[in-house]
């Protein structure tokens, strides 16, 4: 399987709901995941933040994967999305993100997400 074709995988299974599922199995254990909020280290921190994220989540009505692209030779992804997500304190959100990821040993070892906010 590809890069790419791993990247389309962890997006085709956070549209069935897999978010964990997809994190346990394309995350390094050595994962640092950076973002405009700030930086997380190792998978069992990056993993907990996620389980906070859908802990605060209500109810996703869509997820629109946009572009996926890779750089096989120096084992790069890159892929825009856009979720609609109503959280707990029923405020909704169309929140609009580019990931870049780098690939290790066949999975993500570092991942740098891009938004506003």
């Amino acid at each position: 399987m590809t890069l790419k074709e791993k990247a389309q995988d962890i997006y085709n299974k956070l549209g069935q709901g897999q978010l964990l599922e997809a994190f346990d199995e394309y995350y390094h254990d050595d994962v640092v995941m950076t973002e405009p909020r700030g930086t997380r280290e190792g998978k069992p921190a990056c993993r907990d933040y996620e389980v906070k994220f859908l802990d605060s989540v209500k109810e996703f009505h869509n997820l629109d994967v946009t572009a996926v692209t890779s750089d096989e030779e120096n084992n790069v992804t890159i892929v825009e999305s856009a979720m609609d997500v109503t959280f707990a304190d029923g405020n909704r959100a169309n929140m609009e993100q580019i990931a870049v990821q780098k690939w290790q040993d066949g999975k993500i070892v570092h991942e740098r997400f891009y938004y506003e906010g």
